[in-house]
């Protein structure tokens, strides 16, 4: 294997799903300029997700309508009946 290509600045960062608002800690090079206070009382940086395993749908079995930016009515109006 090769040596030196892994970064060396792993660290605990608190992860948060924006759809649901969990959140869990784990390990990770990931840049943040976000801080937030974890359960455990102490302070991690904080990096925010839009959708993670425990808001999935795939993952929950439940199906999630998002409907981003007017997705649906842009189609509907491209594809609608003249």
């Amino acid at each position: 294997m090769r040596k030196d290509i892994h970064p060396g600045s792993y660290r605990l960062v608190v992860f948060r799903d924006m759809t649901n608002g969990d959140e869990f800690l784990t390990r990770s090079c990931v840049d943040s300029k976000e801080t937030t206070q974890f359960k455990d009382g102490n302070e991690y940086p904080l990096y925010k997700l839009d959708i993670s395993s425990s808001s999935h749908p795939f993952f929950t079995g439940k199906k999630v309508f998002v409907d981003t930016a007017g997705r649906v009515e842009k189609f509907m109006k491209k594809y609608q009946k003249k």
